[in-house]
């Protein structure tokens, strides 16, 4: 092989080198930073691209993809003197790969080392009930402080999130006997107002059942009253007659009201109910005397209404026991 020929081949493998050297295929996901003499000069994207061969060279290839990163357990004093150990997780992006690469040295232990920071901060400003209770508070201020302090980084915090908090075993017995004590403080409030509730109920019905059943006496009050004032009335009309009879000369009519009032009597003893034998010592005569003069008020009655109606007509004799009495009309 001649001169010509072995400078042709070293000339193709020198073209083949450089074309090598220059084109760059950057990786979705990724930035590279191309340094010229150990200067920053531009950032690639993804894709191909091309560097001046021997002269720039890739600097550093930054992810450029949300990555998350695990804070581990630390222990944290709180703001009453309570000793928590406390972990949690922080998540990130690169949005500048030349400041992330160049404005500081190892960037995922100062994000670290920041995070930890805060959290004790944060943590040791709180009550351990605050820090039990109030986890969205503490991750919002945890990601506000350590997002502006990354800003300058070309890092966006996106999120931080405080996993778990574990109080000392002692203080976890404790609080689980105030809980405790808690729950059946509430229960035993329940119960007085559940019982005060039910007497006030029961009081309740006790006094409408009352003020129904004196209503109720009222009204039957009224109506025996009532009854008791129609039974008098009745009662004064019937002597008022009976008073009339008398004084217009009729005797019979004192004898039907005695007679009345003593077969009344009678029938009410007669009729009660602790009464099995009734034995009355009377006078047969007074009893058939007052009956006969019930009688003797009747036919009177009778005799009148008849009287009335044939006083013009009636001439047939009538006898009694002693003669024979004339017509009415003689």
């Amino acid at each position: 092989m001649d001169g010509s020929g072995i400078f042709v081949i070293v000339f193709v493998a020198l073209f083949v080198l450089i074309i090598f050297a220059g084109v760059k295929t950057v990786a979705q996901g990724y930035n590279y930073t191309v340094e010229r003499f150990g200067k920053y000069t531009r950032t690639l994207t993804p894709g191909l691209t091309l560097i001046v061969p021997f002269i720039d060279r890739i600097g550093s290839k930054v992810n450029m993809m949300e990555r998350v990163y695990e804070v581990p357990s630390q222990e944290v004093i709180t703001r009453d003197n309570a000793m928590v150990m406390t972990d949690g997780v922080a998540f990130y992006q690169v949005l500048d790969a030349a400041n992330a690469t160049y404005e500081v040295n190892d960037l995922e232990n100062a994000i670290l080392n920041l995070t930890m920071t805060n959290i004790r901060t944060v943590l040791g400003s709180m009550d351990l009930d605050e820090l039990l209770s109030q986890r969205d508070e503490i991750n919002a201020r945890l990601l506000s402080v350590v997002d502006a302090a990354t800003g300058a980084w070309g890092v966006k915090v996106t999120r931080i999130e405080i996993k778990d908090i574990a109080p000392p075993r002692d203080l976890v017995d404790s609080m689980a006997r105030q809980m405790k004590a808690e729950r059946e403080k509430r229960a035993s409030i329940l119960e007085a107002e559940g019982a005060r509730a039910a007497e006030i109920l029961q009081a309740e019905g006790e006094k409408q059942g009352q003020i129904l059943a004196a209503e109720g006496r009222r009204e039957a009050a009224f109506k025996d009253a009532e009854a008791r004032e129609r039974e008098a009335e009745a009662e004064a009309k019937a002597t008022t007659m009976v008073s009339e009879a008398i004084a217009a000369g009729d005797v019979q009519a004192i004898n039907y009201f005695i007679a009345d009032k003593y077969v009344g009597a009678l029938k009410a003893l007669a009729s009660a109910d602790n009464q099995k034998v009734l034995m009355m010592p009377l006078e047969a005569a007074n009893v058939i005397g007052a009956i006969g003069g019930i009688t003797e008020i009747t036919k009177q009655v009778y005799g009148d209404n008849e009287g009335s109606n044939s006083a013009a007509t009636n001439t047939r004799p009538r006898t009694r026991p002693g003669g024979t009495v004339p017509p009415t009309g003689s």
